[in-house]
């Protein structure tokens, strides 16, 4: 038998992450086994531990896939190099984007109580990614004179990210008075935005 080549030994692992990802979604994290992913790749489980030691690192690795989607998502804002057209997108993303496990309860709670080490990684791998590309954004928004001067922008960035992480961590408490992450991040967001441009947003607009 020829042996599996890199490439192809990295897009089988990819599947097993993507279909992972799907019924984690759909089902929950604590819910799914091995065997119903194998089931339904049609995949044997010694295939299975080919790619992954244990379902632990199986989650490990699908929720650095998930920050790597989100960050992949805020790259591509951050290279049209327009600050305006960011800005517009970069709201739109952060109230409609779908596949943001932090978005979905149920696969925080599972985290939470069932994978605390893969969870307290992921909060730290999402509050450094999302501090640097606001950094990012912010800088960007300075050099076209849309963003104030006098902002320091990497305790800006680190405050906003900050927000997101510790809700994340207290997701319970907020859901507990009625709340929700969307509208956590939709309003975190709107005081952001309000409170780093200049007057030049107000007379272009």
């Amino acid at each position: 038998m020829c042996p599996i080549s890199k490439e192809m030994a990295n897009e089988v692992q990819k599947d097993i992450i993507t279909k992972a990802g799907e019924m984690f979604f759909r089902l929950g994290i604590r819910s799914v086994t091995i065997d119903d992913i194998c089931r339904e790749l049609g995949i044997s489980k010694k295939t299975f531990y080919v790619y992954f030691a244990s379902k632990d690192e199986l989650v490990a690795k699908l929720l650095h896939a998930n920050i790597t989607h989100m960050a992949d998502k805020m790259q591509q804002l951050l290279d049209s190099q327009d600050f305006l057209k960011l800005l517009k997108k970069f709201v739109s993303f952060q109230s409609k984007e779908e596949k943001d496990v932090r978005r979905v309860p149920q696969l925080v709670y599972d985290l939470k109580k069932y994978y605390p080490r893969q969870f307290a990684d992921f909060q730290h791998e999402c509050f450094i990614t999302q501090k640097d590309y606001i950094q990012a954004y912010l800088e960007l928004g300075q050099r076209q004179g849309y963003v104030r001067a006098n902002l320091n922008v990497a305790l800006t960035a680190t405050l906003f990210a900050k927000i997101h992480s510790d809700a994340l961590r207290d997701l319970e408490e907020i859901e507990s008075h009625g709340l929700n992450m969307h509208q956590l991040g939709h309003t975190a967001m709107d005081v952001f935005v309000r409170g780093v441009l200049t007057e030049k947003l107000k007379v272009e607009s």
